[in-house]
């Protein structure tokens, strides 16, 4: 058991090491900061040496100026080197948290969905935020002044050593003492610390999700459930706080007591050698500053033992992500071409849970022209615009534009030819204008924008809106309306002009007046593009080039409307129940159109 846990911090702290050599810290600022710690510690070693000599003065009833003088400037030199260490010190932690979180923020863009699938967002930012603090905390209070207090006590034991060797053995008693406290409270301190992060990135999510969904909770009535929930988190966190509350209470006495009877011995030990004459008074006063330089340092490197335990629980976690198997990213010179079919041959795809969503799925997406995908629920539709946007991969089979496997295309290139108009018309916190031109690379003109809200029929209503396209939408488009994010979706869609267009379910929640105007704005979004559209209501598929029916994740027909309404048996199903209200909404139109022409 002890060298499994051996075993695991030596791997930790090689990981740590590793985080930290990865920041790139600038070489000449981490040797000007030893410098001046070190300088700042010789400063402190040279202290004691001329009380000494003053004492030993001061006994013979004289005064020496220079020695007054040398002790002043030593102080001085001790807190100037100090100050610019300090400085420094928080420079380097800061630049190492700084890099650490840029590299957590670029690979948490470059993992896969299937990353996000099984882990919470919450748990994310935590780890971004609270655990980098910690390898922050080690580098800037702990790390580099390890360095001085081992160059202090090394100092003071040779100084202590060459003023009175029999003293100094007394004193390396209280050694192995400390050590035999630090390192098991460390351990425990490293569980401790691991289960609190785990707890703190729980809680976090559990923060997140709510706040994100806090009309949801209001809708329901939930808030005493979510009360609870989240008293139960605070509970735990209060909990695991008490448990290292208890190690430092434990421990911070028990290293007390061993200095304090440590220094007792030896003033009452050093008393005897002075009454002696073994040893002159300033020599023992010497002593016992010198004694301080050891006990400070000893408790500095305890501190750092126990914050060093913390963080490799942080390392641990944060290795998780960093190591974490990124979307492949190849540099390819092949060119998407939209002129081209898109042929899904022979698809088989299962999440993680092992089940098979899609089987041996095919069927082509022809050019320039409207497919139309229908089927009743959980038959695997939007799993499909997942795989033809490269979200997940096919556990069997290939989806190929002409020839070529679009996995051989670079992922960045194939996403860009897509453009997706979902039901949710997801918008990002910020102004009308950023959302329009959200993901563009290129500097987009008033024109251009506006443009685009004409052709999406978005313009009319940001036209009256007090600021323009400079109104806030809120967090997730929540000041809109669901017609007008979709206007906006689209016109997003529009100005980005891809070459392929996923529509997926983009009217199911819209009032008829708003699905008239969205209808109109996919109309001029859809003109000369390659379409693809899930859809329950008949008016978006009707017109359709071409139908494809999947039923439990397998093609089980395809054709015109009216081909398979003749012969599919599900398509008639799906238009008798699915598609009934909308049949009887144009049946009466029909007859009032009639009756009015009569």
């Amino acid at each position: 058991m002890e060298s499994e846990q051996t075993q695991t911090f030596q791997m930790n702290w090689r990981k740590f090491y590793q985080l930290v050599r990865q920041a790139r810290l600038p070489k000449m600022v981490i040797v000007l900061a030893v410098g001046l710690s070190l300088l700042q510690t010789a400063a402190g070693l040279v202290v004691p040496w001329f009380t000494k000599d003053m004492v030993n003065v001061l006994s013979t009833a004289r005064l020496d100026p220079g020695i007054i003088l040398l002790l002043s400037a030593a102080f001085l030199l001790q807190a100037v080197a100090g100050g610019f260490s300090s400085y420094l010190l928080s420079y380097l932690g800061e630049t190492v948290v700084a890099n650490l979180r840029k590299r957590l923020w670029q690979k948490t863009l470059s993992l896969p969905v299937s990353y996000f699938d099984q882990n919470r967002s919450g748990d994310l930012i935590s780890r971004v935020n609270n655990d980098t603090y910690m390898i922050k905390d080690v580098i800037t209070n702990h790390l580099v002044s390890l360095f001085s207090s081992i160059v202090s006590v090394i100092g003071s034991l040779a100084l202590l050593f060459y003023l009175d060797w029999s003293m100094t053995l007394v004193m390396l008693i209280a050694v192995p003492v400390l050590f035999l406290v630090i390192r098991p409270a460390g351990r425990r301190m490293y569980q401790i610390s691991k289960n609190l992060q785990k707890e703190t990135a729980e809680f976090t999510s559990l923060l997140a999700q709510v706040i994100s969904e806090i009309r949801l909770v209001k809708a329901y009535t939930a808030e005493p459930i979510e009360r609870e929930n989240g008293e139960r988190g605070i509970r735990h966190l209060f909990q695991f706080g008490l448990k290292e509350a208890r190690v430092i209470a434990f421990l911070q006495p028990l290293m007390s007591l061993v200095m304090t009877g440590m220094l007792v011995v030896i003033i009452g030990f050093g008393g005897i050698r002075v009454a002696t004459g073994a040893l002159t008074a300033g020599e023992l006063v010497a002593f016992i500053l010198y004694l301080f330089q050891i006990i400070i340092p000893l408790s500095m490197m305890a501190r750092f033992f126990t914050s060093l335990q913390k963080a490799m629980g942080a390392t641990e976690r944060l290795s998780q992500i960093l190591e974490h198997e990124e979307e492949e990213q190849k540099e390819t010179d092949l060119a998407v071409n939209p002129a081209l079919p898109i042929i899904i041959d022979n698809v088989t795809f299962s999440y993680v849970t092992g089940e098979e969503v899609l089987r041996r799925l095919s069927f082509t997406i022809e050019p320039g022209k409207i497919t139309a995908i229908v089927g009743p629920s959980g038959s695997g539709k939007t799993t499909l615009f997942s795989l033809l946007e490269r979200f997940y991969e096919p556990t069997a089979g290939e989806i190929r534009q002409g020839e070529i496997p679009i996995r051989r295309f670079r992922l960045r290139d194939w996403r860009s030819q897509f453009g997706y108009v979902s039901q949710e018309s997801p918008l990002m916190a910020g102004t009308i204008r950023e959302n329009i031109c959200y993901g563009m690379e290129r500097d987009v003109s008033d024109e251009e924008i506006r443009k685009a809200a004409k052709l999406a029929f978005a313009d009319e209503f940001i036209d009256k809106l007090p600021n323009g396209y400079d109104t806030e939408v809120g967090e997730r488009g929540i000041k809109l309306s669901g017609g007008q994010r979709q206007r906006i979706a689209i016109a997003r869609a529009l100005l980005q002009n891809p070459g392929f267009l996923m529509l997926d379910e983009a009217t199911s929640n819209l009032d008829s007046t708003s699905e008239k105007m969205v209808q109109e704005a996919l109309s001029n979004l859809m003109k000369g593009r390659t379409t693809l559209v899930i859809a329950h209501r008949l008016s978006t598929v009707v017109d359709a080039d071409k139908i494809v029916v999947i039923e439990k994740g397998q093609v089980t027909g395809e054709g015109t409307h009216h081909e398979l309404l003749r012969h599919h048996q599900l398509y008639q199903q799906l238009v008798k129940q699915q598609f009934r209200w909308e049949l009887e909404g144009n049946v009466a139109n029909t007859d009032q159109t009639a009756k009015g022409l009569s």
